[in-house]
């Protein structure tokens, strides 16, 4: 038993990734036709086909660090305001999502384009004006977050200077528990990368070029060789450092392999960046003790301030990590209220010193709408065959800064979803028809579509959204009579159908309510009737009674038909017999004339015999 397990821990160090799967990749070459492979590490980008929609274009790429691709997508304002990719067959998990931008290969597109950018309905970034001046962190934005419903939306928000494009764009899965930071953890937190810095260093490098482990989602270290301040110097170290690689972040150990130190020991490291103001940002410090003038505990000590706080005090590399050439990471979020984020290491005894710098801006994610009322959005886009130019992608009521063109939107504490509350679409040339569907859409409380051709019935499911104060139909092409239901809209305030091709009889319920004060416009329909103003309707009948008249009214139709068509052949048919007379008549009348005069002859000559044997006296016959 001893030697089957001694086996079982030998070949278990000899293949020690067999006990986890490779973490879920995506990386998508926006624009590309077929997949496409990139050196030097043969990364598989896929083509971008049938995800969203925009313009496929040769791209010119704005950084060395942008992925060697030769296409780009872009979205003109024409196609909407909203523009999505929606990749599905994500799992459940923790993700690094990075998207780079592109410009496109075109004397015509002098513009830097400047958008917004949201992932999973929350918007993360807004690009600025430069970004495009081969600065290497911003040719891309990055976040961590998770993504829990077998999919992963990212939306692209015009604000009207240029037309968004994208290069490429990259889901890479990361431990569950990655930049977890205390209580505040959790599932609603997205993590925006705002800056990582590889100090000491003067190559740019990914993860993979570290030769890092796949589960840290491949990120990108930006060298920096001095802070600025003429106050520091690059060190580096061939030794290898311990707990580097562990979970769940998994750095990578060549990240500890260099670092910047002070050149004095009353000087400080200090190194500052602009961020946007008010807002959260949970920052990373890594270091080692790679110096090798310090040799054990208490030779280096310093403090660590942000914006002049001080937020670890008396640090000692080798005390907190427990050796030499080990790695320490701190972690501290802060709320900064100004418009620079300063991070200072202030020695106390011996020299300041770090190795890394991750800072991140805190997110609260968004919530998201009532799934079944964005289906519901969905359908009747595609029903009333709403233009391009109102995009309708995504979220409706998501990112807030970016709501759907003619949707107004509430958010439901009992929920904690956002529901739609209004739909105002007049004026807006829409045809087709209004869907039965509209009733999932059961929190409006207004609809108005007055002014353009929507054509077909009113659907009855309308009278399901009880909570409808205003229903605006007027100036369509409507048909049909007005559905029973409606007369269930107790809250119902405004009706107006006037304007379209309705007919039949006002639903009694509607017609008792102009009594209180509620406004309904019903003109201009030839066919209604039932309501003061509006003409009066003949007796009322069932539907069976309907349904008996106009079988009757075959039947009788039936039987005209047949008797018309008896006669009609019956006068042909004298008709005829009439001609064929007149044809014959001459010849009729001489034979007439003819047996007329033998039976004269026959007469007078049998009246001769009797007059002569009258006379003669009787006939004697032998």
């Amino acid at each position: 038993m001893l030697l089957l397990f001694l086996l079982f821990a030998f070949f278990s160090s000899l293949f020690p990734a067999s006990s986890r799967p490779a973490p879920y990749a995506m990386r998508m070459s926006c624009g590309a036709l077929n997949d496409v492979h990139t050196l030097p590490t043969n990364a598989l980008w896929h083509k971008d086909i049938g995800y969203t929609g925009g313009i496929r274009a040769n791209a010119t790429r704005p950084s060395f660090i942008t992925p060697p691709l030769k296409t780009l997508r872009y979205f003109p304002l024409s196609e909407g305001p909203e523009n999505c990719y929606n990749i599905t067959g994500v799992p459940k998990g923790r993700y690094s999502v990075r998207i780079f931008f592109g410009l496109v290969a075109n004397p015509d597109f002098d513009n830097e384009p400047l958008f917004d950018v949201s992932v999973e309905g929350t918007q993360i970034y807004s690009l600025k004006s430069g970004w495009s001046n081969n600065d290497n962190e911003k040719a891309f934005v990055e976040a961590l977050i998770f993504l829990t419903d077998g999919s992963a939306s990212l939306c692209f928000h015009s604000t009207g200077h240029g037309d968004p494009a994208i290069l490429s764009i990259e889901i890479l899965q990361v431990d569950d528990r990655a930049y977890g930071f205390g209580t505040k953890w959790g599932q609603g937190t997205i993590l925006r990368t705002e800056r990582r810095l590889s100090c000491g260093t003067k190559n740019p490098k990914f993860d993979e070029d570290y030769s890092g482990d796949h589960w840290g989602g491949d990120r990108f270290w930006n060298p920096v060789l001095d802070f600025g301040q003429h106050s520091d110097r690059a060190i580096s170290t061939p030794n290898s450092i311990k707990q580097a690689t562990n979970s769940p972040n998994f750095y990578p150990e060549s990240l500890y392999q260099t670092a910047l130190i002070s050149t004095d020991r009353a000087l400080e490291l200090t190194y500052t960046i602009d961020v946007d103001p008010n807002r959260n940002y949970s920052i990373w410090l890594h270091f080692a003790e790679i110096d090798t003038s310090v040799t054990g505990a208490g030779e280096r000590v310093f403090d660590i301030l942000i914006n002049g706080d001080i937020v670890f005090q008396d640090v000692d590399i080798v005390n907190m990590s427990g050796d030499l050439f080990t790695a320490l990471v701190l972690n501290r979020t802060i709320a900064v209220n100004g418009r620079t984020l300063t991070i200072t290491m202030q020695p106390v005894k011996g020299h300041a010193i770090i190795n890394a710098i991750e800072i991140f801006e805190v997110i609260m994610a968004e919530s998201k709408t009532m799934p079944h009322e964005v289906r519901a959005l969905q359908i009747m886009k595609s029903a009333l065959g709403l233009p391009l130019r109102f995009g309708w992608n995504g979220d409706p009521c998501v990112p807030q800064q970016h709501p759907w063109s003619g949707v107004y939107c509430q958010f439901n504490r009992t929920s904690s979803k956002w529901v739609i509350d209004g739909l105002g679409l007049d004026n807006q040339g829409l045809k087709g028809f209004f869907p039965n569907e509209i009733s999932n859409l059961s929190h409006l409380q207004s609809i108005n579509f007055s002014g353009n051709s929507i054509q077909g019935p009113i659907p009855s499911s309308l009278g399901t959204i009880t909570t409808l104060e205003i229903l605006d139909l007027s100036y369509n092409s409507f048909n049909g009579s007005i559905p029973q239901s409606l007369g269930q809209l107790t809250s119902l305030k405004t009706l107006n159908l006037n304007g379209n091709s309705l007919f039949g009889r006002v639903p009694a319920a509607l017609g008792g309510r102009l009594l209180h004060r509620a406004s309904f416009n019903f003109t201009d329909n030839t066919g209604l009737c039932g309501i003061p103003g509006l003409p009066t309707c003949g007796p009322h009948l069932s539907i069976g009674a309907k349904i008996g008249i106009v079988f009757a009214s075959c039947v009788t139709l039936l039987l005209i038909s047949t008797f018309l068509m008896c006669w009609w052949k019956r006068r042909q048919n004298t008709l005829r017999a009439q001609r064929l007379a007149a044809r014959d008549a001459p010849y009729a009348k001489a034979r007439t004339h003819f047996s007329r005069d033998v039976q004269l002859i026959r007469h007078h000559g049998h009246n001769d015999r009797t007059r002569t044997a009258s006379e003669n006296g009787p006939i004697l016959l032998s």
